[in-house]
C-alpha cells in the first residue's frame, strides 16, 4: 500500500512540475511573441527589450557575467526594405551568462545551451518572410520565442539544483540568426573562454509545435561520444518520441559551433505552414509539449555536463 501511494505521489508531483513548467513556457512565449515586441528585429527598440527581458531572467536565476556584462554587442548589416529600414549596420547583442561547475577540474570545461531571440519584425520584400508582399508583424511565437522560452525554463530548473553539474554551463540567446547566424558566428569568433574548453553546444530553434506523435527532432547527436545512445535513452518515459540523427546538423545557430569543430546538437519540433509568416502566433503553440521538450533537454544538458568520459568532437558526413 505504501509503495502504491508513493508511486501516486511521484506521478502527481511530476504532473504538477510539468504543468508548472508549461505555464512558465507560456508566460515567456506570450511576452516575446506579443504584438508589442513587433517581431524583435535587430536594431529596434523591441529587439533590445527582448534582450533585456532575457538578461533580467539570467540575473534572477543566478548566472554569472562574462566581462562584467550579460551583453555581447555586435553589428548586423540590414538590407534596405527589411522591416521598413534603410540599408545600414545596426547594433544588437547576444545575451550570455554562465553557471560554474561543481567539479574542481571539470568546471574548466563548458557546455553551451542557446536559442536565438530575434525574428523578422514587420517583414518586407528583402526579408526572409514567406509573405514578402505583406507588411505585418511577424511575431515568431515558434521561431523562436519558443526556443528562448525553453532556454529560460531549463535555466530555472538548473538554478534549483543543490549540487550543480560538474562542468560549467554557458546560457546564451543569440540575435541576428535570421540574417545568417550572425550572433552565433560572432560568439564563436569571440569566445569568453578558450575554444578548447567549449565541449558541446545544444541549440533550440522552433520547439513550440510538438505534434500528435510527440516527435522531437535532433541533428548532430553523433558529434560527441555515445550521443545517439544518450538521446535515445533519455527518450524513455519522457513522453516524447525523439527522432535522433547522428549527423544532419541542420541550419540554425549550432552550425556555427559545428563548423568550428565543436560538438553541436540542434533540437526542433518540425516545420509548419506558418514558418516565417505573420501567422506564427501564440495561439498555435503547444505549451504542454514545450514543457516536455524543455524537461528532455534539461536532462540531456545535465547528463552531458556530468559526462564521465572525455567530450571530444566527432565529425559527421
Amino acid at each position: 500500500m505504501k509503495l502504491k501511494l508513493s508511486i501516486i505521489a511521484v506521478f502527481c508531483y511530476c504532473t504538477f512540475v510539468n504543468a508548472q513548467m508549461a505555464q512558465t513556457f507560456y508566460k515567456h512565449d506570450k511576452y516575446l511573441s506579443s504584438d508589442k515586441m513587433e517581431g524583435r528585429f535587430p536594431g529596434t527598440k523591441q529587439n533590445n527589450e527582448a534582450a533585456d527581458y532575457i538578461r533580467k531572467h539570467f540575473k534572477k536565476y543566478g548566472l554569472k557575467e562574462f566581462n562584467n556584462s550579460y551583453y555581447q554587442p555586435f553589428k548586423v548589416f540590414i538590407k534596405e526594405g527589411i522591416n521598413k529600414m534603410k540599408s545600414d549596420s545596426v547594433a544588437t547583442q547576444n545575451v550570455v551568462g554562465f553557471i560554474e561547475g561543481s567539479d574542481e577540474k571539470l568546471k574548466n570545461e563548458f557546455i553551451v545551451i542557446g536559442a536565438h531571440y530575434d525574428h523578422w519584425g514587420w517583414g518586407g520584400k528583402e526579408s526572409g518572410s514567406k509573405k514578402k508582399d505583406t507588411v505585418a508583424i511577424h511575431n515568431g511565437a515558434d521561431d523562436n520565442a519558443s526556443g528562448v522560452s525553453a532556454l529560460l525554463c531549463i535555466l530555472e530548473e538548473v538554478s534549483k539544483m543543490k549540487i550543480k553539474p560538474k562542468r560549467s554551463i554557458i546560457f546564451i540567446s543569440f540575435s541576428g540568426e535570421e540574417e545568417g547566424l550572425i550572433g552565433s558566428k560572432y560568439f564563436v569568433n569571440h569566445l569568453p573562454v578558450i575554444k578548447e574548453a567549449v565541449k558541446v553546444m545544444l541549440n533550440m530553434d522552433m520547439v513550440g509545435r510538438l505534434n500528435a506523435e510527440k516527435q522531437l527532432y535532433m541533428g548532430g547527436a553523433g558529434t560527441f561520444p555515445n550521443g545517439v545512445e544518450l538521446m535515445k535513452k533519455l527518450g524513455e518515459n519522457s513522453g516524447l518520441n525523439p527522432v535522433v540523427h547522428a549527423g544532419d546538423v541542420g541550419g540554425s545557430d549550432h552550425v556555427s559551433f559545428y563548423k568550428a569543430s565543436i560538438a553541436a546538437v540542434g533540437f526542433h519540433t518540425g516545420g509548419h505552414p506558418q514558418y516565417h509568416t505573420p501567422e506564427d502566433d501564440i495561439e498555435l503553440i503547444n505549451f504542454e509539449g514545450g514543457a516536455l521538450v524543455s524537461k528532455y533537454i534539461f536532462n540531456a544538458l545535465t547528463a552531458i555536463a556530468n559526462y564521465d568520459e572525455d567530450l571530444v568532437f566527432i565529425k559527421q558526413n
